[in-house]
């Protein structure tokens, strides 16, 4: 039987009838069997069924016209079970021309559906979320054509809505139009903490109060112009890049390919001659892309997802005609999204952001990164969060434990507190040893320097206690900018952050990009190992013009006063010896027009890749200062990707290789006279500070909430026993040593 389009019919009559029918009043059962009587009559179907999805995650029948009536609210199915359970799962429509013999296939005879073949289901999506399945059927073999899919899916669109609406609110009784029940969720700790708020959603789902057209016409209108200056806005931004760098045109032409793709445009203007609102077309269609690339297994794939999110967020601006507004935040708000950029992270108000929650992400992201410096608890990897959380909920990020609770019980709420109040006493402990200088027990000074990137880090410099800025991470600038920044820009940043520091030291590590720190104006190269490939001084030495433009900024920015320089990733002399000489170049440069040389220049390394652990005797005496950067050197040094969740944990920096590795660098600069400090994440936790200063290092660089716990642990600890007692350790056969590291500390009194 030929199945009539429904836009032939008259759709928007069609979405009216339902309106009008949720909209009547009467038992919600009597609504729902009026508008499935309403579908199947207009589309011409001897079946149209409602399925809508429990709170335990099965699927129920919840209305049908053309099956047995005696079903509804019989007929169940588990999470994942049938061609109900595949839509569900899929998140996209299912169309078969004989569905009993589809795999997939689960007989229910109560239903009396024998007879049909034809099927044809699409899910109703609630801000990419699967809420239910809208089901047509009939006796033929034959498939539905694409606009009759088309129009099924616009129906169960607005029927999402409505159903989760006001016209039937609190009448469905165990539906889950969203989730209610206290959940708790583990993943990773990114960055350390406590916080108690109030769910904020980075893309909250669009919930337009009008959802049907009253004029076409006009909303037609109204897109074309919103889309038309979503394309101008973006020819702007790429009309700013002035070709520095060769990649920064070339992300600006593939996200303009985008603004212009034909069949995402294309979906919008049919979903808004079908009878929706530009809002409303715009919200479907994400949801769309949504439930099809979200469960894409290719990171490229997901890539493009977060583009079409990003165009779909900046057409919505385009559409309210609030522009760049920033968003309003409550009190405590704890922030929800899948995956952030550092620009995301900055653009919210932090006096009242408390807390980060990821679904994706790593402890090296770009998020987590600008999370720990702005001391923000963060908790990632937390599977299926965004599907879990409506905006609003209360919220608990346990970022010591790597945890997040949804909605949490009062007797949670109540232990968290508990651990806040301790949190709090402790803080007021450090910042009583702000001043303190750290000396061992033993009378071994330490050196405590703050790692920083941002302005908003010289804030808290003064507060924190730190005796300088041992890692001052140079490409934040670059990554939360829309444009490559100038050298003004660099040069004004760069002094602010020397003026900020007054007397005290700061090391400029150069721009370290590339690998998982991708600008957004930067198109990266696909590669198969990006962390082992074109990346840091890689990409410096490649691109000279960019690498010597920093460093005349640098130099500028000094006006005669000290300068210390550091070079990421070195893995070979020949590397440190290149780059040392673009520094020589360009203080050579400003002398030759009378500016300022830096009354003393100190030009370093950071020790990350294994090969320079065999070559120190040839790197050390070039370098006035060496850095280990633990983070990447762990990372190379076990093959493990330190972004990568399934091989990230696979390591332990506590481990005997780890520890060696680490001895011998500090020997080599101790025989050689050379200074060397620790920067990565191990610095900054007490624990295995404690190892490092055991091992002999002396200077520590970390993140600015590490400060006083190292403090507190360096004043408690005598670093000859705590010497004695871990090189007796690391020459041991175990895989690692953390068990025994932690009865050292208790036997030695350590306050950690």
């Amino acid at each position: 039987m030929a199945m009539p389009s429904v836009a032939i019919r008259g759709q928007r009559s069609l979405l009216r009838q339902i309106r009008e029918a949720l909209a009547s009043g009467g038992p919600a059962q009597t609504r729902l069997d009026t508008v499935v009587r309403i579908i199947a009559r207009s589309m011409v179907a001897e079946v149209c069924s409602l399925y809508m999805r429990r709170e335990r995650g099965d699927m129920e029948l919840f209305a049908t016209e053309g099956l047995d009536p005696g079903a509804v609210h019989v007929t169940r199915m588990k999470p994942g079970e049938g061609l109900v359970g595949e839509i569900m799962r899929l998140g996209r429509p299912l169309n078969l021309s004989d569905a009993p013999n589809h795999p997939a296939f689960s007989y229910r005879p109560e239903t009396g559906e024998d007879p049909f073949h034809a099927f044809m289901g699409v899910p109703l999506l609630r801000g990419g979320r699967a809420i239910g399945v809208l089901v047509v059927q009939n006796r033929t073999e034959r498939g539905y054509t694409d606009d009759e899919v088309e129009d099924l899916q616009i129906v169960a669109m607005v029927l999402a809505e409505m159903v989760a609406g006001s016209e039937l609110e609190g009448e469905l009784k165990g539906v889950e139009i969203a989730p209610h029940r206290p959940e708790r969720l583990i993943g990773s700790k990114f960055a350390d903490g406590l916080a108690l708020g109030v769910a904020v959603l980075h893309e909250p789902p669009v919930a337009p109060s009008q959802l049907l057209a009253e004029d076409v016409v006009a909303e037609e209108e109204k897109l074309k112009t919103a889309i038309a200056g979503l394309q101008a806005q973006i020819d702007t931004m790429l009309e700013g890049q002035h070709g520095l760098v060769e990649a920064s045109y070339e992300v600006l032409e593939t996200y303009r390919m985008f603004a212009h793709d034909r069949g995402w445009n294309r979906s919008l203007e049919d979903a808004v001659r079908n009878g929706l609102t530009a809002e409303a077309a715009v919200e479907r269609v994400r949801s769309e892309h949504r439930a099809r690339l979200g469960q894409a297994r290719d990171p490229y794939l997901r890539e493009r997802l977060h583009d079409f999110e990003d165009l779909a967020d900046r057409l919505l601006r385009h559409l309210s005609g609030d522009g760049h507004a920033p968003r309003e935040l409550p009190q405590d708000a704890i922030l929800i999204a899948r995956n952030l950029g550092p620009a995301d992270l900055l653009e919210y108000d932090r006096t009242k952001l408390r807390g980060l929650l990821l679904e994706e992400g790593s402890s090296a992201s770009h998020a987590a990164i600008v999370a720990r410096a702005l001391d923000i608890p963060c908790v990632g990897r937390l599977t299926g969060l965004r599907d879990r959380v409506s905006e609003g909920d209360p919220v608990i990020v346990d970022a010591e434990t790597g945890e997040a609770y949804l909605r949490p019980r009062p007797d949670v709420v109540k232990a968290l507190q508990a651990r806040l109040e301790v949190r709090l006493q402790r803080r007021a402990e450090f910042a009583k040893l702000r001043d303190t200088p750290a000396f061992t027990r033993d009378g071994a000074k330490i050196t405590l320097l703050m790692n920083a990137g941002l302005d908003v880090d010289l804030d808290i410099l003064e507060e924190t206690g730190a005796e300088g800025i041992g890692l001052f991470r140079t490409e934040f600038q670059f990554m939360v900018a829309e444009e490559m920044p100038r050298f003004n820009a660099q040069a004004a940043l760069y002094g602010r952050v020397m003026d900020a520091a007054g007397d005290r030291a700061v090391t400029f590590r150069t721009l370290d990009l590339g690998g998982d720190k991708v600008l957004p104006y930067m198109e990266a190269e696909r590669e198969e190992n990006p962390a082992l490939g074109w990346r840091a001084i890689r990409m410096g030495l490649d691109r000279p013009a960019l690498l010597r433009l920093q460093l005349r900024a640098l130099i500028a920015a000094a006006r005669g006063r000290p300068l210390r320089i550091m070079f990421p990733l070195v893995a070979s002399v020949d590397e440190f010896r290149a780059a040392r000489a673009l520094v020589d170049h360009e203080v050579a440069w400003a002398q030759r027009r009378g500016r300022p040389a830096p009354s003393r220049l100190d030009v370093g390394a950071m020790i990350e890749a294994p090969s320079l652990i065999w070559h120190l005797d040839a790197l050390l005496p070039m370098t006035d200062f060496v850095s280990v950067g633990t983070n990447d050197l762990m990372q190379y040094l076990f093959a493990a990707d330190r972004g990568n969740p399934r091989v990230a944990d696979r390591y332990d920096f506590l481990s005997p290789p780890a520890l060696r590795a680490l001895e011998t660098i500090q020997k080599a600069c101790e025989e050689t006279g050379t200074p060397v400090s620790v920067c990565g994440e191990m610095a900054g936790r007490p624990l295995e500070a404690f190892v490092l200063v055991a091992l002999g290092f002396d200077r520590l660089s970390m993140p600015p909430a590490g400060i006083g716990p190292v403090k507190q642990m360096v004043l408690s600890c005598d670093r000859e026993a705590a010497r004695r007692g871990v090189q007796t350790l690391i020459r041991g056969s175990a895989g690692t040593i953390r068990n025994e590291i932690e009865t050292l500390a208790r036997k030695l009194y350590l306050a950690i």
